[in-house]
């Protein structure tokens, strides 16, 4: 039995009669899911879509049973998005589910008729998805993340535990349309924190390892990992390299700061992925996309691993240590 069915299976068995229901009628739905991320094996644990299959399931649905995943990872490679956006839309599923905005953005090209449904993207009104929050207007809806707003606060963040620090590094990819703003806005605040800021660039593993040492030899003692699809399934091997280099590491994501990066700073991503559930299925139950309001974060979480800082030698300062939601011991 796959992994995820397993997950379905279990999740599903609080909610059978929807299931039960689906199965004698016979319905069985297709989806798809296109994502950056790296295809996990097959006893491995990916936090984002096992959260979506997780949500799923909470809802009735169970892969092997009366759901179909067509899932379509990139493997950080950007370029082939497009094709796999193509693929998709050729087998005409019910809905397709996009991690990131360059996935949304190849989909949105391809298609204006299937139901898109974007598990997390920077600003869907800014970037062209949407018309407006209330009323997506489209055929796309889902939930839209603040990154660019954020990436200022992840600045401070790093400069109080860091009172010294005169250069940061910011982890960018070349492939993601939303990183020269989210840089132009850290140019913009870093001065006032007498702070300078560069850009490394990763769009591949192997460029990731080479982005960080070229972020030593540039002076950085402190790295930002802006958002992105590709990076957010890299936490292990950024929170070795950041170990290595002796480097503070931000970004977003819960689960880098679990694998052992310093600090995340964000929205919950994979929890974004559970609450797409909710958009698949009322677009498989009748409902449109262009009547489902676009969701926004409403809580952001600041986690510290108490681990990594004392590793650096740092000092969680107490303001931080009271105001953290969790800090890893």
């Amino acid at each position: 039995m796959k992994r995820r069915e397993f997950i379905g299976l279990v999740g599903g068995a609080a909610v059978w009669p929807l299931t039960a229901m689906a199965q004698r009628t016979g319905q069985i739905w297709r989806i798809g899911f296109l994502t950056p991320r790296a295809r996990p094996g097959p006893s491995d644990h990916d936090a984002f879509s096992d959260a979506f299959m997780q949500g799923m399931s909470d809802l009735g649905y169970s892969e092997g049973g009366n759901l179909v995943v067509e899932w379509r990872y990139t493997d950080g490679d950007y370029k082939r998005l497009a094709g796999f956006a193509a693929e998709l839309v050729g087998m005409n599923p019910a809905v397709i589910v996009a991690y990131g905005t360059a996935a949304a953005r190849a989909l949105q090209t391809t298609t204006r008729t299937i139901p898109i449904v974007v598990a997390a993207a920077v600003d869907l009104v800014g970037s062209g998805f949407v018309a407006s929050l209330a009323h997506p207007g489209g055929n796309i809806t889902g939930l839209s993340v603040i990154d660019v707003d954020m990436s200022a606060k992840q600045l401070e963040l790093l400069k109080a535990f860091l009172p010294n620090l005169s250069r940061v590094a910011v982890l960018s990819n070349p492939g993601n349309s939303a990183h020269p703003a989210i840089f132009k806005h850290l140019q913009a605040n870093a001065p006032g924190l007498g702070v300078e800021v560069v850009a490394v660039d990763a769009a591949t593993p192997q460029a990731v390892e080479r982005a960080f040492a070229e972020a030593v030899q540039q002076g950085a003692r402190a790295i930002i990992v802006a958002a992105d699809a590709f990076f957010s399934g890299q936490g292990p091997q950024i929170a070795a390299l950041a170990l290595q280099h002796r480097l503070a590491t931000i970004g977003i994501y819960q689960d880098h700061v679990i694998a052992g990066c310093l600090i995340s700073y964000g929205q919950d991503v994979a929890d974004f992925h559970r609450r797409t559930a909710k958009y698949v299925d009322r677009i498989l139950r009748g409902a449109k996309p262009e009547d489902l309001p676009v969701e926004q974060p409403t809580k952001i979480d600041l986690v510290i691993n108490g681990k990594t800082a004392e590793a650096l030698g740092l000092a969680i300062p107490l303001g931080l240590r009271v105001s953290a939601d969790r800090v890893i011991e």
